[in-house]
């Protein structure tokens, strides 16, 4: 009797232990790591260049020429900063009292790479879906020639990317070359700092070149609005920006041709 009483508590107990162990696995939810999406990158070209020829005054690139496109790109892209010389990048138009400014200027993680901007040489183009170059009037004396930026731009733009430019930011793509040898701009519509625009801040007999000939020069097709009024141009993947008050339009472009 005593026997069958043993055996009998033993068969409840194993049966109460498989039902434990089978509820608890049940139970048990297995999450899969969470992993962040990995945003596309969009490269910033910035000048190296800090001064207006023999004129003593400062230059650099434009704060808001940098900033606004940036506010309008960040959440949804990684930017990345490039200049001729690479490393600490000079800086004009710093008004701080442009609430994009400020927060584009006091972010740390833009503060870090601004003041390590990198070089050419550490670019893979196939990293990026758009190149944008930033303007401010150092642009000038350092955008036009730089072969192994232009080489990236072409790259970039050959891949389906975008090419865009700001105010002088367009020095950059004066000399693009497609792999057809035809200049990037030739037969498109563009535009950038204009003839009128240079005249009205007195730099015109200072800036090695003016743009706004320049490009009509390498054939583009180049349109204007009046003085420091906005104007984009959008040819294809092709978008320059007529002045300061064109930058966040500019970055609303780049946006928009990205997510066709």
């Amino acid at each position: 009797m005593k026997n069958k009483i043993l055996n009998i508590g033993l068969a409840i107990f194993a049966f109460i232990a498989i039902f434990s162990c089978t509820k608890s696995k049940e139970d048990i939810k297995v999450e899969s790591p969470k992993t962040e999406k990995v945003k596309e990158k969009i490269l910033f070209v910035v000048t190296s260049h800090d001064t207006k020829g023999d004129t003593g005054e400062k230059t650099g690139f434009y704060l808001g020429e940098a900033s606004h496109p940036w506010e309008v790109l960040k959440d949804d892209y990684e930017i990345d900063f490039v200049s001729p010389k690479g490393g600490k990048a000079p800086v004009d138009g710093f008004d701080l009292n442009d609430a994009v400014n400020k927060e584009f200027w006091e972010n740390k993680e833009i503060q870090q790479k601004i003041a390590n901007t990198m070089k050419p040489s550490d670019i893979n183009s196939k990293d990026y879906v758009a190149i944008h170059y930033v303007g401010g009037h150092g642009a000038m004396w350092d955008f036009a020639d730089n072969l192994e930026l232009a080489k990236i731009a072409s790259e970039i733009y050959e891949k389906n990317g975008i090419v865009s430019a700001v105010c002088h930011g367009p020095a950059g793509i004066v000399n693009i070359k497609l792999s057809d040898g035809k200049y990037l701009v030739d037969g498109k519509k563009v535009n950038g700092f204009t003839n009128e625009e240079e005249e009205a801040v007195k730099l015109t007999k200072i800036v090695p070149f003016l743009l706004e000939d320049k490009l009509k020069e390498r054939g583009g097709i180049f349109e204007k609005s009046p003085n420091f009024t906005q104007h984009v141009t959008v040819d294809g993947r092709l978008i320059t920006g007529q002045n300061p008050q064109s930058a966040r339009g500019v970055g609303e472009a780049i946006r928009d041709a990205l997510a066709k």
